[in-house]
């Protein structure tokens, strides 16, 4: 017996952008595509384009699955013109989503609602100019994480060492957007938690053969050790997966996200950010974890396509 899908709405999968994540997110959204396909949903892939309300209102798309990673995809803008065309889409909202990206807004959020973040500092980049005119004085020491506020799947981060290695991180920093963040550096476990829903679906620990988990790290296969569950201690896993949700609920995310944490070697977390529209590629870390939930990739876009049609934003 054939199952029936949870909607009959003609599903738009809107994937590329403009973003530095155009590849990644072209890869997430083929992989939905083709998952869409074989459950039987009426869907088509959109690559979006500055003429993206046009192609909308002509495909006569009524429900958008979000496969859009960084820039105008990830921070609300897209999310805000949906809903002006009166679409739902998957994936958190307008400000959640506008909130997830800067993660100088996100840092003060969670440090308001209790939650630990590495120490930080956050640079503007002087008016007109793309470059830093003095260096920063964090209270922290060297080694520091020198990356773009509004930049995803570690595009421009840099680990500083030593002083002459701030201003080129800081350059590349500024290339990518007017606001840097200068970070502590937490030597230890890197444990990503998933986040369906309203619960914490397990995790993963990832141990990059790079110097961090960089973009190169992420998105080439056999570069990353992927532990799941994470070795960590049972309690400490409880914690994160309670944090993470509370990181998750503190900017009124919705959907599927992923919940970066640091443990220090005392095991001590520190949030690093919430992925409002995580990577669902076949090295994807929300599909991994899902799975260990015993949750299939096709049983997982299902679960965010119920979310969407329910919340119907």
């Amino acid at each position: 017996m054939t199952k029936k899908p949870v909607t009959a709405k003609k599903i738009g999968v809107l994937m590329g952008g403009f973003s530095s994540e155009r590849e990644i997110s072209m890869r997430s959204g083929l992989a939905i595509y083709q998952a869409l396909k074989e459950l039987g949903y009426s869907v088509e892939p959109i690559d979006v384009d500055r003429d993206i309300v046009n192609v909308l209102k002509k495909s006569k798309v009524r429900l958008a699955f979000l496969a859009l990673h960084g820039g105008t995809g990830e921070n609300g803008a897209i999310q805000g013109m949906l809903e002006v065309l009166g679409i739902p889409y998957t994936g958190s909202g307008v400000l959640a989503s506008a909130l997830a990206m800067d993660k100088a807004a996100s840092k003060k959020i969670f440090i308001y609602h209790g939650l630990p973040v590495p120490e930080f500092i956050i640079v503007e980049s002087p008016k007109g100019k793309k470059k830093a005119e003095a260096l920063p004085n964090p209270s922290f020491q060297f080694p520091c994480v020198v990356k773009p506020a509004s930049e995803g799947s570690s595009i421009g981060v840099s680990i500083v060492k030593e002083e002459g290695q701030f201003r080129p991180a800081l350059d590349k920093a500024f290339s990518l957007g007017d606001k840097a963040i200068i970070e502590k550096f937490i030597r230890g476990k890197e444990v990503h938690i998933g986040i369906l829903g309203d619960r914490a679906l397990g995790g993963v620990e990832v141990r990059p053969s790079l110097e961090f988990y960089n973009y190169e790290a992420k998105y080439t296969s056999g570069l990353t050790e992927y532990i799941i569950p994470p070795q960590i201690d049972d309690a400490v896993f409880s914690e994160l997966k309670e944090k993470a949700l509370l990181a998750h609920n503190a900017l009124g995310c919705s959907g599927a996200t992923r919940v970066d944490f640091m443990l220090d070697a005392e095991n001590r977390p520190y949030v690093l950010e919430v992925n409002t529209l995580p990577g669902m590629t076949g090295t994807s870390l929300l599909p991994k974890i899902a799975g260990s939930a015993g949750i299939s990739f096709g049983g997982l876009i299902e679960e965010i396509i119920k979310i969407a049609a329910k919340e119907g934003k």
